[in-house]
């Protein structure tokens, strides 16, 4: 029986990290869509978000049906458990992602257009999100507290734009619901850094058996 756990934990970790670069691309995409105005792009990424919902279900029930067959004990449990997690996280992250190109879309006929650069804000969360990725699979501490320490940075940014924008509402306003709309972006943004730190800790706890969130 050990052989075949180990051979449904392998599985369980190549789906997850799948769904993670799918996830992953989506919040590319949806800021490219922003940035260059490409209302397609920004359409199709709402149009299939329920995909990433049946990819979660399905990593889910996976999960839970090894819990029930193996019954895990040690590492392995920790494992599934992390992963769960993990698994949630990765779709809030992707409904985020859907948020922005809503948000796009929202705005895109609008002749009052406010646009705001993110791509700094962008890149920063999918460096996290990736490098959480990698710490799960290479097991890296070090590359937690990494992802930890650059979700500040993002805090910053959040609040950077938060100061630029409401200069403009002092300036314009009769636009204040629109720049709010885009202000929402970088919360959305801010939500992603959170989860991808998320992903970060369930590391710690699947090596440790420690919980370090709210510390």
């Amino acid at each position: 029986m050990p052989g075949r756990l180990q051979k449904e934990i392998d599985k369980i970790k190549k789906q997850i990290l799948s769904l993670g670069a799918i996830v992953e691309e989506r919040l590319q995409k949806s800021v490219y869509a922003v940035k260059n105005e490409d209302l397609n792009l920004a359409l199709k990424i709402i149009d299939t978000d329920s995909q990433i919902d049946e990819l979660e279900i399905e990593v889910e029930e996976e999960c839970l049906k090894i819990l029930a067959l193996y019954q895990p004990v040690a590492m392995d449990l920790r494992f599934l458990v992390a992963v769960i997690k993990i698994n949630n996280d990765l779709e809030r992250i992707a409904d985020y992602a859907a948020n922005i190109a809503k948000r796009f879309k929202t705005s895109y006929k609008d002749p009052d257009k406010f646009r705001y650069d993110y791509t700094s804000m962008a890149d920063l969360t999918a460096t996290m999100l990736r490098m959480s990725l990698d710490a799960l699979v290479q097991m890296d501490v070090d590359m937690v507290y990494k992802v930890r320490e650059m979700d500040t940075d993002v805090n910053i940014m959040r609040d950077e734009a938060y100061d630029i924008m409401k200069k403009d509402i002092r300036k314009f306003p009769d636009k204040a619901g629109k720049i709010i709309n885009m202000y929402l972006i970088s919360r959305h943004l801010e939500r992603i850094g959170d989860h991808t730190t998320n992903i970060a800790e369930e590391v710690i706890y699947l090596i440790e058996g420690e919980i370090i969130r709210h510390t």
